[in-house]
């Protein structure tokens, strides 16, 4: 369970909260699709195709994470 970082604040703050989890959760879902478009077309170099996999999937948990931020915040 998370903490309310605005402690019940007004509609207005929650909605801006709202707003900047769902503007996150497409920056990190186009930097999962980013890293993993490159780490295909790598075929010369394991290690980098290897690290930017992982970089797409830190990407995708962070991406859950804040998926479950966002759905706790609305159900507030």
């Amino acid at each position: 369970m998370t903490a309310n970082i605005f402690g019940g604040k007004n509609e207005e703050e929650q909605n801006n909260l709202e707003e900047i989890l769902e503007h996150s959760i497409e920056v990190e879902e186009e930097l999962m699709r980013t890293y993993l478009i490159t780490a295909e077309r790598i075929h010369d170099d394991d290690e980098l195709k290897e690290r930017l996999e992982n970089f797409a999937e830190g990407n995708a948990k962070r991406t859950k994470q804040l998926i479950d931020e966002l759905k706790e915040s609305k159900e507030e």
